[in-house]
């Protein structure tokens, strides 16, 4: 007997009541979201998320008591551990708060101004353990990103000796922010066989998901020229 796929469970964060209702409302409307919580401050977030234990966290950022970027590195930063996915909706489209985000451990960044179905695809995406950034943050916005992440990341040479020749296209192609679909396209191969790369080039290199694969990518020139 073939059992339904779990739901996604969410917990949403945002200090306006008003739009955790909005949230609420939308993200329980989908078969395959389950809202575990609600939190008006990154507090509050925290010690949900660590009772309740979702998958992703909608995260805003301009909170009282703790922000959303500081409650962000607490949950999903590099000492957290089985961290969830956070994805972060903010009405500030700065760099800053995008550069802070990602080192921080978010998976996804969004404006709050997206539709409801983008916002829903978000959760969905950062829960697959893809990247995500809202399509007016472009992608040389993650390269300088990248450059003040890992001052002192894994050498060029070493990632090239790491991975075979197609495992290094694949990884190119992750740099620019492709689907699993959309790489699938490109190097003539199925999706689950780029699944299946993607799997193992991020256990080569000890990243914990496509978020890390992109930074480290710009970071160490590895990206491909599709100027």
């Amino acid at each position: 007997m073939t059992h339904p796929p779990q739901p996604i469970r969410v917990l949403v964060c945002d200090d306006q009541a008003l739009v955790r209702t909005g949230y609420v409302t939308i993200f329980s409307a989908q078969p395959d979201l389950e809202i575990v919580g609600e939190a008006e401050n990154g507090h509050e977030a925290v010690l949900i998320a660590r009772e309740q234990r979702p998958d992703v966290v909608v995260m805003d950022i301009r909170m009282p008591l703790l922000d959303g970027i500081q409650a962000t590195r607490k949950l999903a930063g590099p000492e957290a551990q089985d961290p969830p996915k956070v994805l972060v909706v903010t009405t500030f489209n700065v760099d800053s708060y995008v550069y802070e985000a990602f080192r921080a451990g978010a998976s996804g960044f969004l404006l709050k101004d997206a539709p409801p179905a983008e916002l829903v695809h978000g959760i969905r995406t950062v829960a697959r353990g893809e990247a995500l950034l809202a399509p007016s943050v472009t992608r040389h916005l993650i390269g300088h990103f990248a450059e003040r992440l890992r001052p002192a990341g894994a050498e060029r040479t070493t990632i090239t000796g790491m991975l075979t020749p197609r495992e290094l296209e694949v990884f190119g192609h992750l740099a620019l922010g492709l689907s699993n679909a959309e790489i699938a396209v490109a190097l003539f191969i199925t999706p689950e066989t780029v699944k299946t790369y993607v799997s193992r080039i991020l256990t080569k290199l000890d990243l914990r998901d496509r978020v890390q694969a992109v930074v480290l990518a710009h970071r160490t020139g590895l990206v491909p020229d599709h100027s």
